[in-house]
This record gives structure tokens, C-alpha cells and sequence, in this order.
């Protein structure tokens, strides 16, 4: 029971630290009851939809490519490797999202007209597949590592996701030299045409600083909204067609 149960305690008490911090200093006032149904129904989906998604992913067979001497140096060193080389991947397949009709796989994400640490769930059985390529691509370099290792690289994702979606207000100008902040990644989810091909960045920033794809949040003036200016069917919208 309580192996069944660590998943979603996992998930939902670090979510009530989210609400907390939330309404104690929201960037934008949200009704979370006119929401918050939504958003539930949308993590069931995302729920089977990354079960779908991850029996596809780890069937891709992937050579062990680390050399020996990536492989013999200390894990702490071969991890750094890991997210720069996986985050690197995550920067790429989220910008071709955004283009033609891969967008289509990436829309439904885009869709909410607000912002909170649960918006972000929405995600397509496509979209699951195309960011999974990335971890996979880049597990090599964590061969023989510890299982704990993947299990907090497996927690760390899922509160990142929702960290970088949080309505909370923040001026993070130091951190943002190096990580994706919540105001940060808001521009990205903005519906200003100017800030469609914006801040792509997972975990690191400095991604879109040298690609070119970087917006300062400390330049944006204007009040950001959110959504895709669209009426798309609901259907395809989930599915991602």
C-alpha cells in the first residue's frame, strides 16, 4: 500500500506547497475552482498517456556510446553530463515543436488561458514520446548508476514541469543566468506573437541565449497573457493531430 501510494504523495505534497506559495504571492489572480476540475481531468490523461508513452520510448534501442573514460568518472559529474547533454536534446525538440505541423503534438500544452504550477500537465501521447527521446538518448552516460539515481531524475522532471508553471511572482535575475524560472518560462506560454519562438529553455537558460531564442522577462513591460488565440477542435487539440 504504501508503494502504491508514494507516487501520489510525491506529487501532491510538494503540489500543496505550490498552492501555498501560490496564494501567498500570485503573479496573476486565478479562480482556481473554475480550473482546477480541468486540470484534474487532464492529469488522468497525461497519467495514461505517459504509461502509453514510456512503453514506446524504452523500447528504442539505444547503444551504450559513453567511452570508458566518461563512464569511470564520479557520478556526480557524469549527472551534470547527463542534464546538459538531455536538456541540450529538450531545448531542440521543443523548438521544432513549434514548428509546422509538430506543433500540432505541442498545442494542446499552449492551450490554457492562465498560468499555475498544474497548468502545465497537458501534454499529447506524441509530446510525452518526443521529450522521453531525450533522457533516453542521453541514459548512457548513466550506465551502472544507481537505481535511486533515475528515480530522482524521474522526480526532479515531474517538479520541475510544475515549478516552471507556478503563478507566483519572483524576481530571479541571478538564477535566470543559468535556470528556467517560472517568469521565465511564462514568456514562453505567452500569446504575443513576438514571444512564440521564446525562452525554450527545460532546465538551462543559456540554451536560448546562444541559439538566439532568448527574451529578458526584466525587458517585458506589458501584462503577459496566455493561450493559442484559437478555437481548435477538443479532440484533436488532446490528441495531438
Amino acid at each position: 500500500m504504501n508503494d502504491a501510494l508514494f507516487p501520489y504523495l510525491a506529487f501532491w505534497i510538494p503540489g500543496m506547497l505550490f498552492f501555498a506559495i501560490e496564494i501567498i504571492r500570485p503573479a496573476r489572480p486565478l479562480q482556481y475552482r473554475s480550473v482546477f476540475v480541468k486540470d484534474l481531468v487532464a492529469l488522468g490523461m497525461f497519467t495514461i498517456s505517459f504509461l502509453l508513452a514510456v512503453n514506446i520510448t524504452d523500447r528504442i534501442p539505444i547503444p551504450n556510446y559513453a567511452p570508458a573514460k566518461i563512464l569511470a568518472l564520479p557520478l556526480f559529474v557524469k549527472l551534470i553530463l547527463f542534464y546538459v547533454v538531455e536538456d541540450f536534446g529538450l531545448y531542440w525538440v521543443h523548438r521544432i515543436m513549434h514548428t509546422g505541423p509538430v506543433w500540432r503534438v505541442h498545442k494542446w500544452h499552449h492551450s490554457p488561458r492562465y498560468m499555475y504550477w498544474l497548468a502545465g500537465i497537458r501534454t499529447t501521447i506524441p509530446h510525452i514520446i518526443l521529450f522521453n527521446l531525450t533522457y533516453v538518448v542521453a541514459l548512457p552516460i548513466l550506465h551502472s548508476a544507481p537505481s535511486l539515481i533515475f528515480f530522482a531524475i524521474g522526480f526532479e522532471h515531474m517538479m520541475r514541469n510544475n515549478w516552471m508553471h507556478m503563478n507566483v511572482v519572483w524576481r530571479s535575475n541571478w538564477l535566470e543566468w543559468v535556470f528556467v524560472t517560472p517568469r521565465y518560462h511564462h514568456i514562453h506560454h505567452s500569446d504575443d506573437p513576438r514571444h512564440y519562438m521564446a525562452n525554450f529553455g527545460s532546465l538551462f537558460t543559456f540554451w536560448d541565449r546562444i541559439f538566439g531564442t532568448y527574451v529578458n522577462p526584466e525587458e517585458v513591460k506589458q501584462e503577459i497573457s496566455f493561450g493559442i488565440g484559437e478555437r481548435t477542435n477538443p479532440v484533436r487539440l488532446i490528441l495531438g493531430v
